[in-house]
């Protein structure tokens, strides 16, 4: 039984007053420019911070353990000096999302939306789809988060990095879980890490980079606790619909 690592930071946002750069652990790969400026970070109240992507102009996809109860949400505005903090005037989860589920270990809904009351500026919605089925092992991904570059570290929280991994296992609608293709989870590679919860899980579909998934956990090398092994993943297969449909009731046009 994997013992995976919830992504998510639980320190001071001592960053927010520093400049993005183009952090996903191991990695050195700068997202795409279109890829890049769908991605943002959201920051909790109670000092969690998590990756999210726009799916619409003002709409924020990310992961539903990110969210807490009484907690207010933010993302960071990064084109002002000193960043501005926009505050999320809607925030929900994922029906079906299950704490206890997440605790242990098991697949759930980890789905969830913000709603700002206007665009980030500089930021751009990327398309939303489903990852093309069966899942094959082997089948490429692209995640890109703005966690920390090291393990145990905060170094990097802030930034966007990206890392092309490949499915493992047997992926199916609830979870696919990604390796590093030139390590296979035998020594620490590239993957999600701390503050890469929510990340956009992106498949390339006939030249367009689609986001298919969320990031929800990783592990170390060999299972171990940590970072740099596997790569969790909630794909929207089973939760498209109800992402297009909330969205839509917040007046998004998808």
């Amino acid at each position: 039984m994997i013992s995976p690592t919830r992504l998510i930071a639980i320190a001071a946002v001592t960053f927010a007053c520093a400049q993005p750069s183009h952090a996903i652990t191991g990695s050195r790969s700068a997202p795409s420019e279109t890829v890049a400026r769908s991605v943002v970070t959201v920051i909790g109240s109670r000092g969690n911070v998590c990756t999210g992507a726009m799916i619409a102009s003002n709409i924020v996809l990310t992961a539903g353990h990110c969210i807490t109860p009484n907690t207010s949400y933010r993302v960071i505005d990064y084109t002002t000096q000193p960043p501005r903090l926009v505050s999320a005037q809607k925030v929900v989860t994922h029906p079906q999302f299950n704490t206890q589920a997440m605790n242990a270990h098991r697949a759930t809904a980890d789905v969830a939306l913000l709603q700002l009351p206007s665009p980030v500026p500089g930021k751009a919605a990327a398309p939303l789809g489903a990852p093309r089925f069966p899942i094959a092992p082997g089948a490429p991904f692209t995640i890109v988060g703005i966690g920390t570059t090291a393990s145990g570290s905060d170094a990097g929280v802030g930034t966007a990095r990206a890392a092309g991994l490949t499915v493992t296992g047997n992926p199916g609608t609830l979870q696919i879980r990604l390796v590093d293709p030139l390590t296979q989870n035998t020594r620490a590679g590239v993957g999600a890490c701390t503050g890469d919860s929510g990340a956009p899980a992106f498949e390339d579909q006939n030249g367009t980079s689609v986001i298919v998934g969320v990031v929800s956990w990783s592990t170390g090398p060999n299972n171990s606790d940590g970072c740099g092994g596997l790569t969790g993943v909630t794909p929207l297969t089973l939760y498209k619909d109800w992402i297009v449909k909330t969205a839509r009731s917040w007046g998004a046009p998808l």
